[in-house]
Parts: C-alpha cells; structure tokens; sequence
C-alpha cells in the first residue's frame, strides 16, 4: 500500500466527516472500527484491571458476543477503513479467525490490526498464519498487524505485567512471527509498549532493546485511567514534563532508524511523530489540543455488544447496546443517544492522548495532517 491509495480511499471519509461536523452529524459511518472481542485475559498489569476484573468475574466472557451476533452486527455496518480487533486477550477466542473473516466479507476492511500479550506463542502463530489464509482469498494487499507488547526488558516486563515467564513467552512469540512475516508480504510485526509510571526511566533500554530484534515497527502510548480498563484514580500516568522529555527521544530514534524501513511502516512513523507532540500538549493542557472525532470517524464495539465513541469514555459514555437494538447498527449510530455523545466530546468536555483516535484526528486536521505528510515525503527521500 503507497502512501497515494492510503488517501485516495480515506478521502471520502474524511470529507464526509468534516462536512458534517459543520451541519450536524445526519449521514456518517465510522472509519476505524475496534472490537473487544473478549472480556478473558490472563495478563494481571499494573496498568489495566481488565486481566484482575476477570480473574476476580470470570463469567464476563460468557457475555462475549458469539459468531452469529458478530455476523449480523457486521452486516449491518457499512465498509470501515481500520478493523482493529482487541480483547482482553484477542487470541483467547478459539473463533478468532471467522470474526476476521466476517470482518472481510461485511465490512471491507484496508488495514487489520492486533494486540497481544504474546503468552500463548503457538495459538497466536497458528491463528496468524490462518488469518492470512482468509485475508488472501479476499484481498491478498490487505495488511495484517499483530502488536505484542513490550512494557519492560527480563523479569520487568514480567512484574508489570504480572505474569511470570511472560519476557521469553515474549521473545519465542516475536521469533514465530518474524518467520511468519517473511512467508506473507502483508504480515507486519510491531512492538508496542505502555509507558506508565512503572516504566518511564528504562524506555531507552526497551526502544534499544526492540531495534536489536530486527523489528521494524515500534510504537509507544502513555498509560491512561480509563473506565474500560478498571483503573480509574491510579496513579499510572507519567507527567506532561517527564512526557514531552521522553518524546524528544523518541523522535530522535524513529528518525535515526527509519531509513531502511518498509513504505508502511515509514508512513505510520510519520503519523506518530506528529502523534507524540499532539500527546505531550493535550496532557500538559488538559484540553483537546486539535478536534477530536471520536463516536464521529472511529467507534469501539465492546465485548458485549456496547458501542462506545472510544475506549477512554467507554462505559460512562456508551451510545447503546447493540442487543438492545436487534443488533441493528445503523439504527444504533443514528440514536438520540448517540448524537448527544457526539455533542458532548464537540464541547471538548473530555480530553485524552488515546493514541487510535489521534491518528484519525491528525487526518482529520490540516495543519497537523500536513506536518505528516511532510515527514512522509522526507522518509522517502
């Protein structure tokens, strides 16, 4: 995918978008759809409570949405753009691969997306490779993403964490997908870590320590309170002044690094960039620092069938239930209930560094959209 097909599809939507935020939101559908497809985890961070919530509630999941909710669900959307598939732990869901295959029949999708806890190495390889299989029968160019997260070098990684033996489940994990990633030229491999409290003085050794595996993609997101991972009032987040000196190096790196990257990977760079300098404003002002679309351009389907505007405001702000109705999506978007949510974030009454909804922002927001761009092109000279 060139940087050329990448807006020549997302055009549309972001016109739409933009037009109607001007007269009222009568005729959109979202972009980016991420789907918590499972309540079940068997992480314990210190970071989210969502592993500890189930440990502690573990008939949550029989709440999960089953295959044929998810196909009528589906059926009902309209194509999105970005399919971002979350959990939970997503691999925890034996029907993985159908979910994605539904996704690709209904919904169309141009880029697919995963997170990981990397512990069950060889389900996650298998439920990989087969959803590649799928993803080729209906269009081979569609990239597949499959981000394990690295919050921490050795027993680190393992506290924060709380799994012991999670680093080397980690490392044979990564091994596995670097050989699926030179058998499919549309796998992508990415490391992700959560830079919390916990963390902030060992990122240069975790960032040297991904650059050393011959990872080409590595992002970095601030640890936040949200209603959807049971940690509100925790004292995770880093400062704005201790974030703005980390992405100083952060950016210093991605440039230093990016030379030899794939044309994908050299355009997320790009976004990201713009993405750590619109992160580090909004938390040292408190505000959104440039609109924000969320419940507008993106929309997150929780494991049990709540649709939220994102993941921060989750359940304090849900838009409904799609079992509520019928599992009608469209009539649920269109609610009134939907539309005061949309009002309430226009109002900025909320404001966070949600790294999902940034990147939609930044397309939906010229001045930053242009700073990318320009990084785009300088990455490719």
């Amino acid at each position: 995918m060139n940087n050329i097909d990448f807006f020549t599809k997302l055009s549309p939507f972001l016109v739409n978008y933009k037009l109607n935020r001007w007269f009222g939101y009568g005729n959109i559908h979202p972009m980016t759809l991420t789907y918590s497809v499972t309540a079940a985890c068997q992480s314990r961070c210190k970071t989210c409570g969502i592993g500890h919530m189930y440990m502690e509630r573990p008939e949550r999941a029989n709440d999960d949405l089953t295959v044929d909710e998810v196909e009528k669900i589906f059926k009902s959307m309209k194509p999105v753009y970005f399919f971002n598939l979350s959990g939970g732990e997503p691999f925890l869901r034996n029907d993985l691969p159908r979910i994605v295959e539904l996704a690709c029949e209904y919904l169309k999708p141009c880029v697919i997306h995963t997170p990981t806890n990397a512990i069950m190495t060889e389900r996650i390889e298998a439920c990989t490779r087969e959803v590649l299989e799928i993803v080729k029968r209906y269009d081979p160019s569609v990239p597949f993403t499959v981000k394990p997260s690295i919050d921490g070098v050795g027993d680190m990684h393992d506290e924060i964490r709380g799994v012991k033996g999670n680093f080397a489940r980690l490392l044979q994990t990564i091994e596995r997908l670097k050989r699926v990633e030179r058998e499919y030229e549309n796998f992508h491999l990415e490391l992700g870590t959560v830079i919390s409290n916990f963390n902030i003085d060992y990122l240069d050794d975790i960032e040297d320590f991904v650059h050393s595996l011959g990872v080409e993609s590595y992002r970095n997101e601030v640890a936040e309170q949200r209603a959807e991972f049971f940690n509100l009032g925790d004292p995770i987040t880093p400062d704005a002044a201790t974030y703005r000196r980390l992405i100083k190096n952060f950016a210093a790196k991605i440039e230093s690094n990016i030379k030899n990257k794939k044309n994908l990977a050299k355009t997320t760079e790009a976004l990201r960039l713009v993405y750590y300098d619109i992160a580090g404003k909004i938390l040292e002002r408190k505000t959104q620092v440039i609109p924000c679309y969320a419940g507008v351009s993106n929309v997150h389907i929780n494991y049990d069938g709540g649709v939220w505007p994102c993941c921060v405001l989750g359940y304090d702000k849900q838009m409904g239930n799609l079992r509520d109705y019928g599992y009608d999506f469209q009539k649920l978007w269109r609610s009134d209930t939907a539309m005061e949510v949309r009002r309430f974030i226009k109002k900025k009454n909320c404001a966070c560094p949600l790294a999902n909804q940034a990147y939609s922002n930044i397309l939906l927001h010229a001045p930053s959209l242009f700073k990318a761009v320009c990084k785009m092109i300088k990455f490719k000279l």
